[in-house]
């Protein structure tokens, strides 16, 4: 699976098998774990990083003035010493382990997931699980909340790797299943994300290996400007995937591929270097050997005329002196 979709496109999203014309909103659960207060002064850090268990968001922040979309590592909480950081997606690895591999339910209503019942799936839960990474997103930087005009708009604008992705949530045990995102639809897919929200969902993958997923976080501002930023999430799927082949794992979505240029079906086509002889040569070739050929008759007659000329007048001067003579 390889593909970009269409930025900033309005999405349709399904639920189970219904679509729905208009982006969903990725509301906060009232799950106590969720309440959360981030420090504006909290460090943005560079270097390499690998996430496989402990709570992360992705959000945006202001770093420098500039809006930038970022990854919450927030796995510090079960390090008192510790503390929490904003890190760069390009340099994170979310590596999903192998204990988060679950079995898709013979259940109609899970069809959307790309998978047969009964079949292993890598999953990132809604609910915290102590042995995997648990991912969400969140509006609560609070320069971010000062400045935003209600809320952002978190899109999903590509995907690769070598399965399905989805993204959805479900409130309850008995909750219909609410698909924010789906790499096999081939546009933009977006979902409204409240500000001073903090969420996390279920991520769903059908095979393990390197998925990078390409994600837009944009939003009105109060000052009446837009703000946008694009990065792409990295992941590392089943324990026996190499979280360096993910950090290593260029995005190729966004490259165009050159077109190969038309091949020469003709053989006899001129190259750029060559000329092709003018269908006139022959002719004027044919011309010129007709001219030749008139020319050559022509000198002999004039040969001939001559001759007979010079002859008769030799035969008339001998004539005239025969006559003078007697």
């Amino acid at each position: 699976m390889r593909s970009r979709f269409a930025p900033r496109r309005s999405a349709a999203v399904i639920t189970a098998a219904l679509v729905l014309a208009v982006a969903p909103q990725a509301t906060a659960q009232t799950d106590d774990e969720l309440d959360q207060t981030l420090d504006s002064g909290m460090a943005v850090v560079r270097g390499e990083r690998v996430l496989d268990a402990g709570h992360v968001d992705m959000g945006p922040k202001f770093v420098d003035g500039e809006w930038t979309f970022l990854v919450h590592d927030d796995v510090a909480k079960a390090d008192a010493n510790a503390t929490s950081v904003w890190r760069y997606p390009d340099e994170t690895v979310l590596h999903v382990l192998d204990e988060g591999q679950l079995t898709v339910p013979d259940d109609p209503a899970y069809e959307f997931l790309g998978a047969a019942p009964g079949a292993p799936v890598w999953v990132v839960p809604q609910t915290q699980d102590p042995d995997v990474v648990w991912l969400g997103w969140n509006t609560q930087d609070p320069e971010v909340m000062e400045t935003i005009d209600r809320g952002i708009t978190l899109s999903l604008t590509g995907a690769e790797g070598p399965g399905t992705v989805t993204v959805y949530l479900q409130s309850g045990s008995f909750g219909e299943p609410q698909v924010l995102f789906d790499s096999r639809v081939e546009e933009a897919q977006s979902a409204w994300v409240d500000v001073n929200t903090h969420t996390h969902a279920n991520w769903v993958f059908t095979e393990p290996g390197v998925y990078l997923l390409e994600l837009t976080a944009e939003a009105d501002l109060i000052d009446g400007s837009t703000v946008s930023d694009t990065q792409v999430v990295r992941f590392a799927v089943g324990s026996s995937t190499a979280p360096a082949e993910a950090l290593a794992a260029s995005w190729g979505g966004s490259e165009t591929a050159a077109e190969p240029a038309p091949e020469n079906t003709d053989a006899a086509a001129p190259t750029a270097t060559e000329e092709s002889p003018s269908p006139l040569i022959p002719v004027l070739l044919s011309l010129i050997g007709l001219v030749a050929v008139a020319l050559v008759a022509g000198i002999a007659v004039v040969v001939v005329r001559g001759g007979r000329a010079k002859r008769r007048a030799l035969a008339g001067r001998t004539a005239a002196g025969t006559e003078d003579a007697s």
